[in-house]
């Protein structure tokens, strides 16, 4: 089909977002609607009461105040995915309340929410609540949280181990390092981030005082789990109450996924005020307020035999999961140390997995939601070991890697990889980033004055696996094909992947192909988006709901054409006898068939047996000026295995975007909490993102293996690029700076300072090229 699986499709949707025609949250201001804003705490720590309202609720414009016991008696933020101790028992679960009740625990708690006529009344009235303060000592960082006698987040988790898990067989471990020719240990910082998506959060919330029922609308990664959430648990109502609408969004990465507390506050509001009620986070606000991602503390432990296999596993990780549990926040350090052996054949392992409470932001999924800061711990360790053991990291991993003939293979961790033949991709990619000629490049940066370092990362990941996803097509009286699907895209091209899986079952142009998605009234369930699923798992039901629309089309024009349902074709919107000119359009047939017909709506549900496996190696070239630290990515080159490629130009976006955040959280990124937990980079002016300039041109390519667990052969491949990309960029850094000055380890990310405090402490003075 020509615009079906596999064509370098042009995303259709592209034309009108980028002229400005997208609609999202703040473009919609229905008729009489106030504006919202939070009372945030200023301190990590403190104990507050609030004065006599009655000035604030009298000052000009505003409409309503609402403060903690105001909204007492709504659910809190409820966390989905509790973690279960070692000892068998559930971890405590603290309230997540929607405003603070008497103590704030991080900087940024929500303590009042204030509607005004205007934003600028409602700042107004936030300045003037009659606030009082007294400040407490907070704990910030693991370190914090852990060390004897620190503050407590809440007062019944001891020590603020908010969980403390185990996966793997210890005493199987504890006898394979028994045994071992050597081991080697290494600790690594997988730092905090800021999700920083193009469009903050906002919300709308809308009243029906006749029905009793409300309309939010936002940016989300899914209308129904919003509505759920926010319904059951949150308003205590039935589910059916809540309409939720998400119009176009400008990004997600994981964090538009969950409840926050604006959207209960403005709900709650609208409901009291009987006026629709708007709120829009300011950049900021964002820092203070959205769950942020990673921060995860590990040390490793490799058993090897005399020959450099890897024996056994040790993992010691520890997560910092903020001052409430946000919606999956115990979910992604358990479940992604999981993936901890990566593509290597570790016979067993042995992990410890920690949760610690401290006086900050939330921590949640970010990107990869686990599967990265697993990817980053093995690959960068392995790297690590190879040097330590005095072998090439390409030969040191290729001992390692799980063959091909061992497939399918179960990990020590229980995960079942079908397909993978991880010596192929990274020999590719080797050559195609020509590491023969890499001494000759060294030796000229070394002229300039520059060190040059090269480094690569062999990658796996989990993903596209769980619940199913229901789609619906249907074909419209003018002949065009509608999709209805309970995906949601934030950027990634879903209206063109799934027009493309239509059209090869239908074989209509692209532009005759629409797709809804992101409301909760026309399509009653639906599972979001979020680990790669939309396309493996949503597009598994677009194809199948459009074959049997095809099928049915056939039968319908059988009877027209009088000709047997074998002869016929579909071909450009139209049924055709094959090697005829006798056809009919489309159109014709819903004519035909008339308004409404059960032959003209089809639906189809996969539902994956096991998650898919992508997998890749990326090979990272850097130049490092020694004097001022910089960091220059000079060289990037990927080829992964995604099984089967759909559309070659959204999957090359997906990889070039995900490396950006890579080389985002590796070099730039770091998220600063001061000793009282002052988030010191709380705008662009002190947290670094990459720029335009930083971004390299990436070589990519496919060596695809299709998956067997996948109906379409795929494996996902929306958060690939930012799980292999630290660790090859860390590696290439720390192969600089080995080579040179004999630095062993650097933490991400590798700043300036950073690279130059590395430097000024480093064993060896420079040596030569």
């Amino acid at each position: 089909m020509k615009f079906g699986i596999g064509q370098p499709a042009p995303r259709i949707e592209d034309p009108r977002l980028v002229t400005g025609h997208g609609r999202y949250t703040d473009d919609i201001l229905p008729a009489g609607c106030t504006h919202a804003v939070v009372v945030r705490s200023p301190h990590a720590h403190a104990r507050f009461t609030m004065g006599d309202l009655a000035d604030v609720r009298a000052m000009p414009g505003v409409v309503l105040v609402l403060a903690h016991e105001d909204v007492s008696r709504y659910g809190g933020l409820p966390c989905g995915a509790p973690a279960m101790n070692s000892d068998g028992t559930q971890m405590k679960l603290p309230p997540y309340p929607l405003l603070a009740d008497g103590i704030a625990r991080h900087v940024g708690d929500a303590v009042a929410f204030i509607i005004a006529e205007t934003e600028a009344q409602a700042r107004d009235a936030a300045e003037a609540m009659p606030l009082e303060w007294e400040t407490l000592p907070p704990a910030i960082g693991i370190q914090g949280a852990e060390r004897a006698g620190a503050p407590l987040v809440w007062e019944e988790v001891s020590g603020n181990v908010a969980f403390d898990c185990h996966e793997g067989d210890k005493a199987a471990t504890d006898a394979a390092f028994a045994k071992a020719a050597r081991t080697v240990s290494l600790s690594l910082v997988n730092n905090r981030l800021v999700t920083n998506y193009m469009e903050p959060r906002a919300c709308i919330a809308e009243y029906d005082e006749g029905t009793g029922n409300w309309t939010i609308t936002l940016g989300s990664q899914g209308s129904h789990s919003i509505r759920d959430t926010l319904a059951r648990e949150i308003l205590k109502v039935e589910r059916d109450r809540v309409r939720v609408v998400t119009p176009d969004v400008g990004g997600g990465f994981g964090t538009k996924m969950f409840m926050f507390r604006e959207y209960p506050l403005a709900a709650i509001a609208a409901e009291r005020a009987k006026r629709p009620v708007k709120w829009i986070s300011e950049r900021t606000e964002h820092f203070m307020a959205d769950a942020q991602g990673r921060d995860n503390l590990n040390t490793l432990e490799m058993a090897l035999d005399e020959d450099g296999r890897f024996l056994a596993l040790r993992v010691d990780l520890k997560a910092d999961i903020g001052a409430y549990l946000s919606g999956y926040a115990p979910f992604i350090p358990t479940a992604g140390s999981l993936m901890s052996p990566g593509v290597y054949d570790i016979p067993v392992i042995d992990i410890r997995i920690r949760g610690y409470y401290t006086h900050t932001l939330p921590v949640d999924a970010y990107r990869g939601a686990g599967r990265p800061e697993a990817a980053y711990a093995i690959e960068r360790f392995v790297d690590f070991i190879a040097r330590e053991v005095g072998q090439d990291p390409a030969e040191l991993r290729a001992r390692n890697f799980i063959r091909p003939e061992q497939m399918p293979y179960r990990t020590c961790t229980g995960k079942a990889y079908d397909t993978g033949e991880f010596e192929g991709h990274m020999r590719l990619a080797i050559e195609r980033a020509d590491l023969a000629g890499f001494p000759a490049r060294r030796d000229a940066s070394a002229r300039r004055g520059k060190l040059r370092g090269i480094g690569l990362a062999s990658y796996i990941e989990a993903c596209a696996g769980g619940s199913g996803e229901r789609a619906y097509v249907s074909l419209e009286p003018d002949g065009s094909a509608l999709v209805r699907i309970g995906t949601q895209s934030t950027g990634q091209g879903h209206e063109t992947a799934y027009a493309q899986l239509v059209s090869e079952a239908l074989d209509l142009p692209l532009d005759r192909i629409k797709v809804e998605q992101g409301d909760t009234a026309t399509l009653r369930n639906g599972g979001g988006t979020g680990g790669s699923r939309s396309i493996p798992i949503g597009g598994a039901g677009v194809l199948g709901a459009s074959r049997k629309l095809a099928d049915n089309l056939k039968k319908l024009a059988a009877d027209a054409l009088e000709a047997g349902v074998a002869d016929l074709e579909l071909t450009d919107g139209s049924v055709r006898v094959v090697g005829t000119d006798r056809s009919i359009s489309f159109a014709e047939l819903a004519a035909k068939a008339g308004a409404g017909a059960a032959e003209l709506k089809s639906d189809d549900k996969w539902t994956p047996p096991e998650a898919t496996y992508p997998n890749g190696t990326h090979v990272c070239e850097v130049e490092i000026d020694p004097e001022l630290g910089d960091v220059e990515v000079v060289g990037y080159h990927v080829v992964d295995d995604f099984g089967v490629t759909l559309n070659p130009l959204l999957l090359a976006g997906q990889v070039h975007g995900g490396i950006v955040q890579g080389i985002g959280q590796a070099l730039h990124e770091r998220t600063v909490y001061d000793d009282d937990g002052q988030l010191v980079t709380a705008s662009f002016m002190d947290y670094r993102l990459p720029r335009a300039q930083d971004i390299p041109f990436v070589h990519f390519e496919t060596r695809n293996v299709p998956s067997t667990t996948n109906a379409l052969g795929m494996k996902g491949a929306g958060e690939a690029g930012a799980i292999g990309s630290c660790p090859a960029l860390v590696n290439a850094v720390v192969d600089a700076l080995h080579h040179a000055y004999g630095i062993r380890h650097i933490d991400m990310p590798a700043t300036p300072d950073a690279v130059r405090a590395a430097i000024a402490t480093a064993p060896l003075v420079r040596r030569a090229a």
